[in-house]
């Protein structure tokens, strides 16, 4: 069982930066494939970025260049780096974990992006 706790969300200006970080308990967390989803009102909730065990990246087409996954196992914790934020990147942000088919989610944290 894993728990994620998601910090760093609020209100930012277009153009704006907001870092997300994402606390994991449990002492596997190097073994779990993380990542960022996001669930705009209305909408589903589609992969942002996840971040392998390897260290390998993948970022989705809508924030490739302004958004960036990263690890720290020691710590083990996720974060999200967001820079050059649009209005249409506001939604609610998850963390998720998968190992073996399991898949577990944090409670989401709100990111408004508005002038």
């Amino acid at each position: 069982q894993v728990q994620l706790v998601e910090s760093g969300g609020g209100l930012a200006q277009p153009g704006g930066s907001l870092k997300l970080s994402c606390a994991a308990s449990g002492s596997i967390f190097s073994l779990y494939v993380m990542a960022w989803y996001r669930q705009a009102p209305g909408k589903q909730r589609d992969l942002v970025a996840q971040i392998h065990t390897s260290g390998i990246t993948v970022h989705a087409d809508s924030v490739k260049g302004r958004f960036t996954i990263s690890r720290d196992n020691a710590k083990n914790t996720i974060y999200l780096q967001m820079n050059s934020l649009k209005p249409e990147d506001t939604a609610i942000y998850y963390c998720n974990a998968a190992l073996m088919g399991k898949d577990y989610w944090g409670q989401g944290t709100q990111v408004t992006v508005s002038s």
